[in-house]
């Protein structure tokens, strides 16, 4: 029985830690596909109990904020959005973050977000600090049209003004506490091919899949960053969760619910689910859609 005391207490502690962040902590960006309203039904599908949490297209990170999981590798291919992570998990990079941000704040214009916005169009721009580079990345995501996050082919982004006469980056309480949990945890932060993201995921870890979903029409929209998702990505996703299940790997997909996303996805657990999509250049791209969660197990 004595024996077994450390083990309790570490399991309590555990139980501590994770519920002083899982109550509070929220998205820091609108980001397009956010899940926040279907945050019941995946919490619903997750695993009972995992290892190590993955989570390589984080976007927004709803679920990975909702689980706040002691460990973590979290990946995402739009290199500034990963900035702005890097800037939570230190507290050299989160002041000058934060200042930036407060800066965008009290500067903001129609007039200055253009000139921000043009940031990316100039040489200089590869030359920027992280933190820079992250906290143009907040403001942006704040103060353009729809809180949508688009670039051309080139690489710009390109999405109009909000026309917003006061633009907030983040709210206060919910910036320090992003903050505090990143810092405590120090997740992994990568910015790779999402099948690189996850070379080192083990039986028994829970990889979590989120990709720019299937076209479905004119409705759907993958212009995160150059070069799309079409459906060879699609098919090789589908391939790659093929192999972690063969590791015994816990794997939770979603996608929208087309012909195509249950046709490679037979083999496995499909969950048709309602969401309220609000995030689209198109207003025909808005409203409800059915989607699919898929797993493994």
């Amino acid at each position: 029985m004595f024996n077994q005391i450390p083990i309790v207490i570490y399991y309590l502690r555990s139980i501590v830690l994770k519920k002083e962040f899982i109550m509070s902590l929220q998205p820091l960006v609108k980001w397009a596909g956010g899940k926040r309203q279907l945050l019941d039904k995946l919490l619903e599908l997750k695993p009972k109990k995992f290892k190590h949490y993955y989570e390589p297209f984080v976007g927004g990170g709803a679920l990975l904020l909702e689980l706040a999981p002691i460990h973590a590798t979290i990946n995402d291919s739009n290199k500034e959005l990963m900035f702005v992570y890097k800037c939570l998990r230190s507290k050299r990079l989160f002041k000058k973050f934060y200042k930036a941000c407060k800066e965008h704040e009290l500067n903001h214009s129609e007039e200055y977000y253009y000139q921000v916005r043009n940031m990316d169009r100039k040489k200089t721009y590869k030359n920027l600090t992280s933190y820079v580079k992250a906290a143009r990345c907040i403001y942006l995501n704040k103060a353009c049209f729809n809180g949508l996050y688009r670039v051309n082919s080139k690489g710009h982004f390109n999405v109009p003004s909000g026309k917003y006469e006061k633009v907030h980056c983040f709210e206060e309480d919910n910036i320090q506490k992003l903050h505090k949990y990143f810092l405590k945890r120090k997740p992994v932060i990568l910015s790779k091919d999402f099948e690189e993201a996850i070379k080192t995921a083990k039986a028994g870890d829970f990889v979590y899949f989120d990709p720019p979903y299937d076209v479905v029409a004119d409705q759907s929209f993958t212009s995160y960053t150059v070069g799309g998702f079409d459906r060879k990505e699609q098919e090789r996703l589908r391939d790659v969760i093929s192999d972690l299940t063969k590791k015994g790997v816990y794997v939770m997909a979603s996608n929208a619910n087309t012909e195509f996303i249950r046709d490679i996805y037979k083999d496995f657990h499909i969950h048709i689910v309602e969401a309220k999509r609000m995030i689209n250049s198109k207003a025909t791209g808005r409203g409800n859609v059915e989607e699919v969660i898929i797993t493994n197990y």
